[in-house]
């Protein structure tokens, strides 16, 4: 039988309560399809840096390798750790083990309302492939002076060939996989999110290795956009796109856009993604920690279930990966069980039980 090693860091705010959803179903999944699993929990966040003065301990890196995929529930609170700081625990994993991919599915379900009024079920089915370890949050700069009249901050965007062919290739196989324009030539589109007329190095280099690795997919329409038009078009046109491949920061702020077509930040899941596998990738909902919703028990756990469901498409349980999105879709149009956001009443656990017994069913 096979059997997974899984890390779960609940992390900060409502984490730990959706982390409880995904462990529910990921449990449900497992019993049903038959493969084992060894969960360790790390109480790693906010909470850990006020006692011990860091996010985590300084070996975690080595505490995470050997395990097959973590799920991290939100990391954040500025009531007791600055931003800046709390985020590092995110951003150490995801560069220590070359997490380059962040993966972001934009898909609206149906039975769920969308703010924008293009958006629907017919219309709303994209992925953006983020660069997920250098480029604009690469973390090269500094300060001089910051307090005084002549102070200055820099902050320094990192290209590298490496990191931006491997990024772009990524996406046009993904563009192979999804075959979204059917059978047809093209069969599928990837659309380079660019900036390239204002950032006349970074995007232009990024530019014209889009161009040399689309050679190698003949077969896949190419398509380009600079990234303010983009914002535009996917709420104007969302139905177009197919995948997106974008810089760090690009990619960072589409994908919130794009959380709001398919319905909201309850809804919008996230995969940092090590392709080769060679260490393990991280699985998250990407709405954050939400401190002043904690213990109440009225945050949406479809972004974590539909984490747990990436997780899964990515250790290969296919099967039970797109069983968990039957479960949720099913959930979703049958309308009966709603948290707030999605205009109900109902608890974060009723939504999860709802999906848990549509995958027993």
């Amino acid at each position: 039988m096979q059997a997974y090693d899984i890390a779960v860091i609940p992390g900060d705010g409502v984490g730990k309560e959706v982390a409880a959803e995904a462990l529910k179903i990921l449990n449900a999944a497992a019993e049903k399809y038959r493969f084992g699993l060894k969960v360790v929990e790390f109480d790693w966040g906010c909470d850990y840096y006020l006692k011990h003065g860091r996010m985590g301990p300084e070996n975690k890196l080595d505490r995470l390798k050997d395990f097959d995929a973590i799920f991290l529930g939100c990391i954040g609170d500025a009531a007791k750790v600055p931003d800046h700081i709390s985020l590092t625990l995110l951003l150490d994993i995801r560069k220590g083990f070359d997490q380059y991919v962040n993966l972001r599915p934009i898909q609206l379900y149906p039975g769920v309302e969308s703010p924008v009024k293009t958006a629907t079920p017919e219309t709303v089915n994209m992925v953006v492939v983020r660069e997920n370890t250098e480029g604009e949050y690469a973390a090269a700069g500094g300060f001089f002076k910051p307090d005084g009249p002549e102070g200055f901050a820099f902050q320094t965007a990192i290209f590298s060939r490496q990191g931006c062919e491997r990024v772009i290739r990524y996406a046009f196989e993904l563009a192979q996989k999804r075959r979204k324009l059917g059978d047809r030539n093209p069969v599928g589109m990837v659309t380079n999110c660019t900036k390239s007329n204002a950032l006349n190095y970074s995007m232009v280099f990024w530019d014209k290795i889009y161009r040399e690795v689309a050679q190698d997919y003949p077969a896949v329409k190419t398509d380009m956009a600079l990234v303010d038009a983009l914002t535009m078009w996917m709420v104007k046109n969302p139905g177009y796109f197919d995948v997106i491949v974008a810089s760090n920061l690009f990619g960072d702020i589409i994908t919130d856009l794009g959380a709001m077509l398919q319905g909201g930040m309850g809804f919008a899941a996230g995969g940092n993604i090590n392709p080769a596998k060679k260490y393990p990738s991280m699985f998250e909902p990407i709405h954050g920690s939400a401190p002043k919703y904690t213990g109440q028990g009225v945050v949406n756990p479809i972004a974590s279930i539909e984490s747990i469901r990436l997780m899964l498409e990515h250790l290969g349980e296919d099967q039970a990966a797109g069983d968990i999105q039957q479960a949720v879709i099913k959930t979703l149009a049958a309308g009966e069980i709603r948290t707030p956001d999605m205009g109900g009443a109902h608890k974060t656990h009723e939504v999860g039980d709802a999906v848990r017994n549509f995958i027993r069913a």
